[in-house]
């Protein structure tokens, strides 16, 4: 008869000062997986948990936890009787430590009897894990293990915690677990609002938890919940103002991670600030003040804000006028260095460009300038743009980087120099690229769309990527200070979805022939080359593409990312066939016995001859009939219809292996037989080494 266990509601808060908003649905995740992971490894079952995260609180629901978890047995096996005991039967020194290392009299072993005799045997009962106990172990564990960049003390505590811990509530059903986490002693209690309810609430219960904080606390404990009415509420501002509201999925985390009982309200500001570019207004708003921007239904930027306040206000026009007071000078100040910036072209900062160090040993940001100019041009040139055009913008790529809007909003690199190059007359690929040279920015971000941008954009990464290797500041574990895993990747996507038919290994070559400061080191290119292309590991798997399919690829020494591109996409979509593992295994069988009898040929010839075997007679002229079929693919980098068409060779291959002896006694035959094999290979390694799948 099965027993029923015994389960309870288990909840757990972590008062605190206010937590860093951009850290706080981080900290609560790990915390919740914490405790959910020591729970699992004491085999605490539970239905299901619950997580609360505000400015100033960190808390897990489990609903329905096990009180006590299952029983076990451990049972021990020990040296066999003809080692265990000497000739008089007493025990020998190998019993005896086997009885202490399990802390037991040599009385208490038993005996078990196995097919190779009798052996010492003991076999423990272990009561199941206490929940009341294992809980403050669980939650100070967790904490104690959150991804914490800078770990703070207060007062004269010797304690470290991201932020200042005020109190601890940590109650099964309706009563407290004692415990001391972060130097405080666990309660029934929290806090509630900090204006609203700054005083302690009882909670009763896991399960009253949320309806009473959010009744008597005035606090909305539920993220996910705080964030979705923060989302309702500036949406319906925004159509009130007769606009929408646009709204930034990070600003909103991070708003939702400030407030703990959110109340949007729209402002407005002078239009004169409309005559500044609308990138820097918004990011004005969005950066300093965390105010999310109103556009119209054509999708200009509207004089309006939406900004969430953390209190219910009686009065709230009083707070809106003071937001608006606020953000007057930080506008302002933008129109200020829009208005100064442009009184001197981009043109003119160049030669300052010598007072800016881009990376020590590696020369000023117009030393790389200068290495742009040559190297945007060979590429544009490389992919049918304007060389002139090129240089130009490989020139005045960096100078907005002098420019006071850059200095004070550095989110608008590119993008304020875009505007100032409209300003000055300069072409409009020239303007374009001055965007499109950090594109793509991040993962899914958008690519250049100017041959000039494009060029601008890849030599940019490449210029980086070989001097930082050249001068050994290679990315080691999980740092990279200077992001070259994402401009490897950057490089890639460029090349991939640009379509552009150009070898990684050249455009090395063409970065590394510069003007350099410094010598670079020698093993440079083929360090970088092989780092670049390891970053495709990482693209296929986020495609779910199997590792060994781009091995099978990258078995062929290939360095020119569109053509790696193709041919990994073919042999996935050969890796799914229904033949592809016999065809594989065949392949592998082929290379094996090539390599054995030193065998591998570039062009292996078949004397017709020699074939006795009606199978390699025939598996001899389908090859012939398919290398002749399949040409014209491979010519045109159709691989996928080149390996899909060699499928149909499966049934002649096994047909081969099942009735003819390649190492025949005959050595004419058996010579014969192998460059069979050669061509059967080669016809399928001319795409990629299927033998690895």
């Amino acid at each position: 008869m099965s027993t029923v266990m015994e389960t309870k509601d288990f909840l757990v808060e972590i008062g605190t000062e206010e937590l860093p908003p951009k850290a706080l649905k981080n900290l609560a995740s790990a915390f919740q997986k914490g405790i959910e992971s020591h729970l699992n490894a004491k085999e605490l079952k539970f239905e299901s948990s619950q997580l609360f995260a505000a400015p100033r609180r960190l808390a897990l629901r489990i609903h329905g936890l096990q009180t006590i978890g299952a029983a076990s047995k451990v049972e021990k096996l020990g040296p066999y009787a003809n080692v265990a005991f000497d000739k008089d039967g007493n025990p020998t020194k190998a019993a005896q430590g086997f009885a202490r290392a399990n802390g037991i009299d040599f009385e208490q072993v038993g005996r078990i009897t196995d097919e190779k005799g009798e052996r010492l045997y003991y076999a423990q009962e272990l009561e199941g894990a206490n929940a009341s106990a294992e809980l403050p172990v669980a939650v100070s564990e967790s904490l104690a293990q959150l991804p914490i960049a800078k770990r703070m003390r207060w007062g004269s505590s010797r304690i470290e915690f991201v932020r200042p811990v005020h109190w601890i509530l940590m109650l099964l059903d309706n009563k407290v677990i004692e415990a001391d986490i972060l130097g405080i002693k666990s309660n029934y209690f929290t806090k509630g609002h900090r204006f609203h309810a700054n005083r302690e609430i009882a909670i009763t219960s896991p399960a009253a938890y949320e309806g009473t904080l959010k009744d008597q606390g005035k606090v909305l404990a539920d993220y996910s919940e705080r964030k979705e009415m923060i989302r309702s509420q500036v949406q319906a501002q925004g159509e009130q103002l007769g606009g929408v509201a646009v709204i930034d999925e990070d600003l909103l985390d991070e708003v939702t991670s400030l407030n703990e009982w959110p109340t949007a309200l729209a402002g407005k500001f002078d239009e004169l600030f409309l005559t500044v570019p609308s990138e820097a207004l918004i990011s004005s708003m969005k950066e300093h003040q965390k105010y999310f921007h109103v556009e119209d239904k054509s999708g200009n930027l509207m004089p309006n804000f939406i900004t969430i306040c953390n209190i219910e206000s009686k009065d709230p026009q009083q707070v809106i006028e003071g937001n608006e007071k606020v953000i007057r000078p930080r506008l302002a100040d933008a129109k200020f260095f829009w208005d100064t910036d442009r009184k001197s072209t981009l043109e003119s900062r160049f030669e300052k460009l010598d007072t800016v160090l881009w990376v020590q040993k590696l020369g000023t940001l117009k030393d790389k300038s200068a290495r742009l100019m040559n190297l945007t041009a060979k590429i544009s040139g490389a992919i049918g743009g304007d060389v002139k055009l090129a240089e130009r913008a490989a020139k005045l790529c960096k100078t907005d980087l002098l420019s006071d809007m850059v200095y004070e909003f550095t989110d608008l690199q590119g993008l304020a120099g875009s505007y100032y190059a409209q300003h000055d007359g300069e072409h409009s690929d020239v303007c374009s690229a001055m965007k499109e040279q950090y594109m793509p920015a991040f993962s899914g971000d958008e690519l250049p769309s100017s041959v000039t941008g494009l060029a601008l954009a890849l030599a940019d990464r490449l210029d980086s990527l070989v001097g930082l290797f050249g001068i050994g500041q290679i990315p080691t574990g999980g740092k990279d200070p200077y992001a070259l895993r994402r401009a490897s990747v950057g490089v890639l996507r460029l090349l991939v979805e640009k379509e552009l038919n150009l070898d990684l290994s050249d455009l090395i070559d063409w970065a590394i022939d510069n003007n350099w400061s410094t010598e670079l080191k020698a093993e440079t290119k083929s360090k970088l080359t092989e780092y670049m292309l390891d970053r495709f590991s990482a693209w296929y798997q986020d495609e779910n593409i199997p590792a060994v399919v781009f091995q099978a690829v990258r078995a062929k020494g290939i360095s020119q990312p569109k053509d790696i591109n193709l041919r990994v996409q073919a042999v996935n979509a050969f890796y799914k066939l229904d033949s592809a593992s016999a065809l594989a295994a065949a392949n592998k069988r082929v290379s094996n016995i090539l390599a054995k009898n030193n065998a591998h040929m570039d062009e292996p010839v078949v004397n017709e001859a020699l074939l006795q075997e009606e199978a390699e007679t025939v598996l001899s002229k389908e090859l012939l009939v398919k290398a002749k079929e399949v040409a014209p693919l491979f010519d045109k980098g159709a691989y996928e219809e080149y390996l899909l068409s060699l499928a149909s060779l499966r049934g002649s291959i096994d047909n081969f292996f099942d009735n003819v002896m390649v190492m025949a006694d005959d050595e004419a035959i058996k010579q014969n037989r192998l460059a069979l094999l050669n061509q059967l290979r080669n016809l399928f390694l001319k795409v990629a080494d299927i033998s690895l799948l």
